[in-house]
């Protein structure tokens, strides 16, 4: 007779850790195809110029280090990023380099480019070759510091 109770305390132990597990798997599996769907959505087939005329300039947003989220850089001509005095955005980050990155206001167009940094730059958890044009909603990294694109 013990041993009938021990197996009833067993499945009335496992079987709420089983569901709990599938939830959480579910709620995984779902993440992950929002995120997909998300990366998957269809370039923007506006011309250059209707976006001018119906947005405003496109800007960086600190999303990290936590003390400066939602800090705004504007970008009027260009901005270089580094730990040196001589940047323009000159942050304290131990995975910045002396120069680290620029960022131009091409005719409205954000354009950003590495600098030769030793860890490089990251658009959209993509390391940059060369320069590239960014585009709202753009997530830049350079050392340890997020920005997002926003208008």
């Amino acid at each position: 007779m013990n041993l009938l109770a021990a197996s009833t305390n067993y499945a009335a132990v496992i079987r709420p850790l089983q569901v709990l597990v599938m939830v959480v798997a579910g709620l995984f599996f779902l993440r992950v195809l929002r995120v997909a769907t998300i990366q998957a959505r269809p370039a923007d087939v506006t011309t250059k110029e209707s976006r001018r005329r119906n947005s405003g300039t496109l800007a960086l947003e600190f999303i990290e280090p936590p003390e400066r989220k939602g800090e705004r850089i504007d970008v009027d001509v260009a901005v270089t990023i580094g730990r040196s005095q001589d940047c323009d955005l000159q942050l304290n980050d131990n995975y910045l380099s002396t120069r680290h990155a620029r960022v131009a206001n091409d005719s409205g167009d954000l354009t950003i480019e590495d600098l030769g940094s030793t860890n490089g730059t990251y658009v959209n958890q993509e390391i940059l070759s060369g320069r590239v044009r960014l585009e709202r909603g753009d997530i830049v990294q350079v050392g340890g510091v997020l920005f997002e694109v926003v208008r």
